[in-house]
């Protein structure tokens, strides 16, 4: 099959005029080798996913047209994907029925106004959480669609040369004064007092070579973030067969979903996680289940988990079973 697919967003721009597509390929690589040059992350997350879409669909023997709004128009009942922040397709004129995600977790009210402007038939969520934010008086399905992992890029490393016991990664967004005293200060102190070693990345201040270097050298990952949709970063290194040691206070912080979440809603740092991949913790059980993680360390097989759900087959046979729900 041709599958249309279309992403705007901080890396690549969506533009719908003459000669868009090559001007926003060239703006794509523009910002990639800038920001790789000055030791920031090159690409976000969202655009990881739908990089990871486009090429588990490729591996399928499937031919994957990318912001070709002329092809779109000329196959007005062929779906097509749309991945990144969605308002700015709103403006284009496209018929054709869309399948939403990957990509930010949409505003209910966003949803609302881009109804009237698009053909929205499948608006897909990373996990199952997300979609408990969704809007539940709109003519639109909601489904869960998770992005696969290219386990060829990660390979099992559990047998390369360790140098630290931890890579701890920290990818708290709010509240960042607070973590610091109630969550960080203290995790560090209880890796000292077990005389165990650590590394350290910041969200968004190393480049994908960095981090893969920090995977391939520690023993396990200590992942620090309030919740996730998907977890591109801890999935990768799930892959790489490194057990994780997650934060998990199931509770949401992010103001504007909060704004719009049922009550008994609890998020998850990792929603795609089982007891092959490591344990999770809360601050109030930090000291316990890091102790209980160390003793089981090296019978943790997250690898194993990641090709049974994960792998890049997987998720672009998810993506065709609903693409194909929409064929008429």
């Amino acid at each position: 099959m041709q599958i249309p697919l279309f992403f705007h967003g901080y890396d690549l721009k969506a533009y719908d005029f003459p000669a868009g597509q090559p001007l926003s390929v060239l703006r794509e690589r523009l910002r990639f080798h800038y920001r790789s040059m000055r030791n920031l992350q090159p690409r976000t997350g969202f655009y990881t996913a739908f990089l990871n879409l486009a090429k588990s669909l490729e591996q399928l023997g499937h031919q994957v047209r990318i912001n070709d709004f002329a092809f779109a128009r000329t196959n007005p009942n062929l779906p097509v994907g749309m991945s990144g922040y969605l308002p700015p397709f709103g403006q284009s004129g496209l018929k054709n029925p869309v399948l939403y995600g990957p990509g930010r977790v949409p505003d209910p009210t966003e949803l609302g106004a881009l109804q009237a402007q698009l053909n929205l038939k499948i608006v897909t969520y990373p996990s199952e959480w997300p979609k408990e934010l969704a809007a539940k008086d709109m003519p639109i399905t909601y489904a869960a669609m998770f992005v696969g992992i290219d386990t060829d890029e990660w390979p099992d490393m559990s047998g390369s040369d360790k140098k630290v016991d931890f890579l701890l990664y920290n990818k708290i967004h709010w509240h960042k004064a607070e973590r610091a005293q109630d969550l960080l200060a203290p995790l560090r102190q209880h890796l000292r007092d077990r005389n165990l070693t650590w590394a350290e990345l910041e969200y968004g201040s190393h480049t994908p070579a960095q981090y893969k270097t920090a995977i391939r050298e520690s023993r396990a990952l200590i992942f620090c973030t309030e919740h996730e949709t998907q977890g591109l970063a801890c999935q990768e290194a799930m892959a790489a067969n490194v057990p994780v040691f997650a934060w998990d206070e199931g509770r949401l912080s992010d103001p504007s979903q909060i704004a719009i979440a049922p009550p008994d809603l609890r998020p998850s740092s990792v929603p795609y996680f089982d007891a092959r991949c490591g344990l999770t913790f809360r601050i109030s059980t930090l000291e316990e289940q890091l102790d209980r993680f160390m003793a089981a360390r090296d019978s943790y097989r997250p690898r194993d988990y990641v090709l049974e759900n994960l792998s890049l087959e997987q998720g672009a046979r998810r993506f065709l079973t609903l693409y194909e729900s929409l064929l008429s």
